[in-house]
């Protein structure tokens, strides 16, 4: 191993048990239907917004609130998810958020709601994620086999896709159906239905986590210190950081690639964004079947497709929208197939103890990445224009990516992930499947 600190994979996580499917997937449920209720609250509150104010400064300041937050306390969240019980903050996290959505329903209900209510929620509900996202993923590691992390990667990714796709036209149906104030309680439902398999089964915590005595902030900078010290980590997240600095300008102005330059329409960005959501499904739904044995290399070759087909979209002609679908879909799928890989080396190359920690960082590299590319990319759009962001933004993320190739320190942390999987695997044989 290329690494400056040692990986400890079995005394840091607690293998689950020969019968772990039953909580497995009882808990991973209840967190799915969960999510996609949020989802489809959080398409109800921006119709509102939509449908109220009708302006884009409020749409802008509301998706800051939505997304902000979970970025800035994302290292907050994963030190706390190393030190407490995460099934308790797991717990505690969505309990907020159906309260406060319980809140937001009796102010609709009074007619009293006001617009900064709602940038309040949204403020705590990405607030709550913080939290509650570092514990869900450290968590997983020790709920199933080491030879599943892949597969639930792709899962997860199947998930976030199907939220892509059902969220607008169930908050829709939602509406259409019941008064906002009902389609919002939808959240609180499916929320509890999150919390309840969690008062039912335990979630082992690692026993680093336990009894710690340290201060906060030494266990923040340990777990900075955890990736700046592995190069193969430390390279990892640089590559995500441009590639998302790069490439995120690009999901907010495809609306405006499909006004301006093919002529279309809110059906045409519709049928766009759904198919790239199936694409993101199927890309998901294909790791969780055949889990890729060299994850590095699969992530790297499927983000330089990702981002290639991006900058092929905006280079389809104005009159052949379909194949800017057709590359737009590709873009989707291959994306996801290269992203689930990632979660699981994380998962496997650094002790489940710090897994909170280390998962969060990430989350606020890239969060933090994403604005601030949309603040660069802004000026630039205004001389190049979209499509020119679009080409730009896409064949400079691809060619991030290939030249990552190169990178020795990224090889040798794929030999230390494969390495550790397959100690796993030895060490899980008397365990059986």
């Amino acid at each position: 191993m290329n690494s400056e600190l040692p990986l400890p994979l079995a005394s840091s996580a607690i293998s689950p048990s020969s019968r772990w499917q039953p909580r497995f997937w009882t808990v991973w449920t209840g967190q799915a239907v969960s999510l996609v209720g949020s989802a489809l609250t959080q398409f109800v509150l921006m119709w509102w917004i939509t449908k109220t104010t009708g302006s884009v400064s409020a749409l802008a300041t509301a998706g800051i609130f939505a997304l902000l937050p979970q970025a800035l306390l994302g290292p907050l969240g994963g030190t706390l998810a190393d030190r407490l019980p995460r099934r308790l903050i797991m717990i505690v996290a969505d309990a907020i958020s159906a309260a406060l959505m319980v809140v937001l329903v009796l102010l609709f209900s009074s007619g009293h709601i006001q617009l900064w209510h709602i940038y309040g929620a949204m403020f705590i509900r990405s607030s709550m994620q913080a939290f509650q996202s570092p514990a869900s993923a450290a968590s997983t590691a020790n709920l199933v086999p080491h030879e599943w992390l892949p597969r639930v990667a792709g899962l997860n990714q199947s998930l976030a896709g199907i939220m892509t796709i059902a969220a607008a036209p169930l908050g829709a149906l939602a509406l259409a159906v019941l008064p906002l104030q009902g389609a919002l309680m939808i959240d609180v439902v499916t929320a509890l239905l999150g919390i309840v398999p969690l008062f039912f089964y335990a979630i082992p915590q690692p026993l680093e986590t336990q009894n710690k005595t340290s201060s906060l902030w030494t266990d923040f900078r340990e777990g900075v210190s955890f990736v700046t010290r592995n190069k193969g980590l430390s390279r990892l997240y640089l590559l995500l950081g441009l590639v998302v600095l790069t490439l995120i300008p690009t999901f907010s102005l495809t609306p405006l690639l499909v006004k301006n330059h093919f002529g279309g329409g809110v059906g045409e960005v519709a049928l766009m964004e759904g198919l790239s959501g199936i694409g993101m499904i199927a890309g998901g739904l294909l790791v969780a079947v055949f889990p890729p044995k060299r994850p590095i290399l699969t992530l790297l070759w499927a983000f330089a497709v990702a981002c290639g087909t991006v900058a092929l979209t905006a280079l389809s002609p104005s009159s052949a929208l379909w194949l800017a679908i057709v590359w737009w879909t590709v873009s989707g799928l291959t994306f996801i197939y290269g992203n689930a890989p990632l979660t699981a080396v994380l998962q496997t190359v650094v002790p489940n103890a710090m897994q909170g920690r280390v998962l969060s960082l990430l989350s606020t590299i890239m969060g933090l990445a994403g604005p601030l590319g949309l603040l660069l990319m802004g000026p630039l759009g205004e001389l190049i224009g979209v499509r020119g962001v679009f080409i730009v933004g896409g064949s400079l993320s691809a060619l991030i990516c290939l030249l990552a190739l190169r990178s020795k320190g990224l090889w040798a942390l794929e030999r230390e992930s494969n390495a550790l999987t397959e100690k796993a695997k030895l060490e899980a044989k008397p365990m059986g499947s």
